[in-house]
């Protein structure tokens, strides 16, 4: 159904990014419009990775720095049957993560110092299966097109502005000025209204594909909420320096408040913890420890050692070794 509705959406999308250009900016601004956002977001599909992970001075680690993180991912993807992608931290006390990269080939997943802080490793389990379930849907594709198509639509709504139509579309088109005005205004609020409700679909998909992937919905539903908790109360500068990658992150990292409603990138989070609940609750025969590691976890009190912290001192404290 979550298919259904995103492709539904895309769609509407796509009728709606015809018609704005038919009535301001006929077929040749059509193109021009559509050609440059697609070029730019070309650009942004090829480089998103480094682009995003450089904005929050991500670090890549491996299992000689993180051996008991970077095991949970290893063995998480080799759950989900996905290549092992490339793995970060990011300094941050805002408990969240993101997933990145065009395809599952080329993916990365990153978590911030201060989810290893406030999450047991089950919990860790839970979110970084969640962000690998993104992967495996192919989620940043399917936003790479749809921000593709919003950006062309708000490029012809910048183009009514300045120019207002050309005159034969004025002339043949009945709406007149009241249609230059609706390009304006009301094509790119609705079209920045789809891309967010297919944002939210996603997230509906990757907590039910990531709860099967760590093999226990309850882990993720407990991490849920804690990071909900942590994201409403502990800013992230980075983030609100970057506000368009919000959606990215398995909270939004500038509120923490993913409210059901036209204007939210992300579902409420009370909504995803019952639904993961009532996936356990079906019968689903849940895993009891993370990601079936081939060694125990270590409930040691330490964060992973990456010298992260931006002012020499040593990350925060949190449940590994």
């Amino acid at each position: 159904m979550n298919l259904v509705r995103t492709a539904m959406l895309l769609a509407f999308m796509t009728a709606l990014f015809m018609l704005v250009g038919f009535m301001i900016g006929g077929r040749g601004g059509m193109m021009i419009a559509f050609l440059m956002a697609a070029g730019m977001n070309f650009f942004s599909y090829w480089n998103s990775d480094r682009m995003v992970l450089s904005a929050y001075r991500a670090q890549e680690i491996d299992e000689r720095n993180a051996p008991e993180f970077y095991a949970i991912i290893r063995d998480l993807s080799h759950n989900a049957g996905l290549p092992m992608p490339k793995v970060y931290l990011y300094d941050s006390p805002q408990p969240n993560a993101f997933a990145t990269g065009r395809n599952p080939e080329n993916a990365a997943v990153a978590a911030s110092t201060g989810l290893l802080s406030a999450l047991s490793p089950e919990e860790v389990a839970g979110v970084m299966a969640h962000e690998l379930a993104h992967v495996q849907n192919h989620d940043t594709l399917t936003m790479t097109i749809t921000a593709t198509l919003a950006g062309a639509i708000s490029m012809l709504g910048n183009f009514a502005f300045f120019f207002g139509g050309n005159r034969e579309n004025n002339n043949n088109n009945p709406l007149g000025f009241i249609g230059v005005l609706l390009a304006m205004i009301v094509a790119p609020l609705a079209a920045m209204m789809v891309q967010m409700a297919i944002s939210r679909t996603r997230e509906y998909s990757a907590d039910r594909r990531g709860a099967e992937i760590c093999g226990n919905p309850l882990w993720l539903a407990s991490a849920l909420s804690k990071i909900a908790r942590g994201a409403s109360h502990i800013p992230n500068a980075d983030a609100e320096r970057n506000p368009a990658t919000a959606h990215m992150f398995i909270i939004n990292p500038l509120t923490g408040a993913g409210m059901d409603n036209l204007f939210s990138t992300h579902p409420n989070t009370e909504n995803r913890i019952a639904a993961l609940e009532e996936m356990a609750r079906g019968g689903m025969n849940v895993s009891t420890s993370p990601a079936r590691a081939a060694n125990p976890v270590r409930k040691s009190r330490s964060v992973p050692n990456t010298g992260l912290g931006r002012d020499g001192s040593q990350p925060p404290k949190g449940p590994w070794s």
